[in-house]
């Protein structure tokens, strides 16, 4: 996938109207969770991070992408459908039933590698299979997206430990830092800062970067995944939960917000 023949800012737009668009057909999603990680999902799937083929979504030649925060991902529901993984008409029946878009996805859908149920597992299931690849001679990467506030789960360090020692340099944390989880803000609940120096601490290779910014994800993931210098790499994504809306944004409960037709109306129409 070429990110020179697109223009990621205007596909983030994109992005962002089509997941309120879901929203208002399927309240039960989690909006605010999902508007953080918009930039980081069009910088990997748009802009030449990510090796996939959307008519071989299991192909061995892909790279992987564990996304953590499955129920923070339904921003990648229009991103899927639009590259050719499934048909567009599906993002009509998100959470009807018969329909394998759910209010929290799982790998019935194809681009999905994992269940995203309980939170806080991505990270480890991500190094079995970057350890795996390595000692098959792989040249593949894989990538894991997890939420701040799932960095509260004692795995994840376990995980972050285990991949520095085995030197998975083929290894990519994203983390969505929005700083609330779903009984408020992290720092109030148990504080990561200063997150990069503690990865740092622990081994890997960091960089910080303003995660709205697309533009600045996508070149941040490019030098990253140019790298091989033996540590696992961490990209600290600085975001805004319910970013767009202002009632959500940075609203210590805006993870089990819903908004009502009218409002998801008047938002797409200021956005015109």
């Amino acid at each position: 996938m070429s990110g020179e023949q697109i223009d990621l800012r205007q596909k983030v737009r994109w992005v962002w109207r089509e997941t309120l668009g879901v929203h208002r057909r399927a309240p039960e999603t989690r909006l605010a969770s999902s508007l953080s990680s918009v930039e980081i999902f069009v910088a990997l799937y748009y802009g030449g991070i990510l090796r996939f083929d959307p008519a071989d979504p299991r192909a061995e030649s892909r790279d992987r992408c564990i996304i953590s925060k499955g129920h923070g991902s339904i921003c990648m529901y229009p991103i899927l459908a639009d590259l050719g993984f499934f048909p567009m008409e599906e993002l009509q029946h998100v959470c009807e039933a018969g329909s394998f878009l759910g209010g929290i996805p799982d790998p019935v859908i194809p681009g999905y590698e994992t269940v995203n149920g309980s939170l806080g597992h991505g990270l480890g299931v991500a190094c079995g299979i970057a350890l795996g690849l390595k000692r098959k001679g792989s040249d593949r990467s894989v990538f894991v997206v997890a939420g701040d506030g799932e960095l509260h789960e004692g795995a994840n360090w376990e995980a972050i430990m285990f991949a520095s020692q085995h030197r998975l340099d083929n290894l990519h944390l994203i983390v969505d830092d929005n700083g609330i989880s779903m009984l408020g803000r992290t720092s109030e609940i148990v504080s990561h800062d200063p997150l990069e120096a503690r990865l740092a601490a622990f081994g890997w290779d960091c960089t910080k970067v303003d995660g709205h910014d697309v533009l600045a994800v996508q070149a941040a993931l490019r030098q990253q995944k140019a790298q091989a210098a033996g540590k696992p790499k961490a990209l600290i994504a600085r975001t805004l939960k319910g970013h767009g809306v202002p009632s959500m944004e940075n609203a210590p409960l805006s993870h089990v917000m819903s908004l009502k037709p009218e409002v998801v109306d008047s938002l797409l129409e200021q956005d015109r």
